[in-house]
């Protein structure tokens, strides 16, 4: 599976983006779909996953509330609405496919290239 991320960008604390995800290659619907990012001089944290059929998803503590992770198997793609931003938001957000619903990087199979988000305060 090839995973393009897309929809990053410099925004206001407060502010929203919305992450999209297009994957190609492989059948998408059958991957659950997870979201990551990296901030500066830490490791990649898990943010967000759904499964195939987004019966059920599950976002880390940091983002609940804020974030919405959700898919369309119709268009090969995921997305990451981010709301009420703030400056830890900060890092590069990647997508990633799994077999296997879960947070762990070790789980997931293939990567995208990661898209850039700024929160300025």
């Amino acid at each position: 599976v090839q995973l393009q991320a897309s929809g990053g960008g410099l925004v206001q604390a407060g502010g929203s983006l919305r992450l999209s995800c297009v994957a190609s290659g492989r059948t998408f619907s059958n991957y659950v779909m997870g979201w990551f990012r990296q901030a500066p001089g830490k490791e990649r944290e898990f943010v967000a996953v759904i499964s195939v059929s987004s019966s059920m998803t599950y976002h880390a503590d940091s983002v609940k509330g804020r974030f919405t992770i959700s898919r369309d198997n119709a268009k090969n793609t995921v997305y990451l609405q981010m709301n009420s931003l703030k400056p830890e938001d900060t890092a590069v957000y990647y997508c990633a496919a799994a077999q296997r619903y879960g947070s762990r990087r070790d789980e997931y199979l293939y990567w995208g290239q990661g898209t850039l988000v700024t929160v300025s305060s």
